[in-house]
């Protein structure tokens, strides 16, 4: 192949991948409102997910405590990191912050093995349908919102809380 050959390929592949970031961006933009863009000072938006025992979780039934929002996948290395820290938390702030960790989309029989083995006692619902999380507008995982005793979003964490200090300065922000 010669040069100018290659020149026009690579600059068609270039050209044709910063078309795609522009569509991208457009996209993104043109929908921010239905995916939902949730801000620190909002009030949380109330939802029902039922856990991995068939207990529904409603999230106004939590008024008056603290509440640790998490959404999290099996595959998510930061969220692998993070589930012993909110574990231990979850013992220390019981009664004053309680967790709720929601899973985007997976199946019972992958969310139970990653919670048998880690040992995970705190409520665990899964979001077959993926709405409570575009509702949060949550992208990438894991995303926390910390919750305050009157439902509003006190702290929005988007990434891995890898450091066991990192989870219990969010706790202490939101107890009542």
């Amino acid at each position: 192949m010669d040069k100018k050959k290659k020149r026009l390929y690579i600059r068609t592949a270039i050209l044709g991948v910063l078309a795609g970031l522009v569509i991208y961006t457009l996209y993104t933009n043109l929908t921010k409102e239905s995916r939902g863009t949730l801000e620190v000072g909002e009030k949380a938006p109330d939802f029902v997910l039922t856990d991995m025992n068939g207990k529904q979780h409603r999230l106004s039934d939590y008024e008056g405590k603290g509440v640790f929002l998490n959404f999290w996948g099996t595959w998510c290395e930061p969220c692998k990191k993070e589930m012993p820290h909110m574990e231990k938390m979850a013992q220390e702030y019981a009664g004053e912050v309680e967790i709720l960790a929601v899973n985007v989309g997976e199946s019972n029989f992958q969310v139970q093995n990653f919670a048998d083995q880690y040992g995970l006692t705190f409520p665990i619902a899964i979001d077959k349908s993926k709405e409570v999380m575009n509702t949060y507008g949550v992208n990438p995982l894991p995303t926390t919102f910390m919750i305050t005793p009157d439902g509003t979003i006190d702290q929005i964490v988007i990434g891995g809380l890898i450091a066991e200090d990192q989870v219990r300065a969010l706790f202490e922000q939101v107890k009542p």
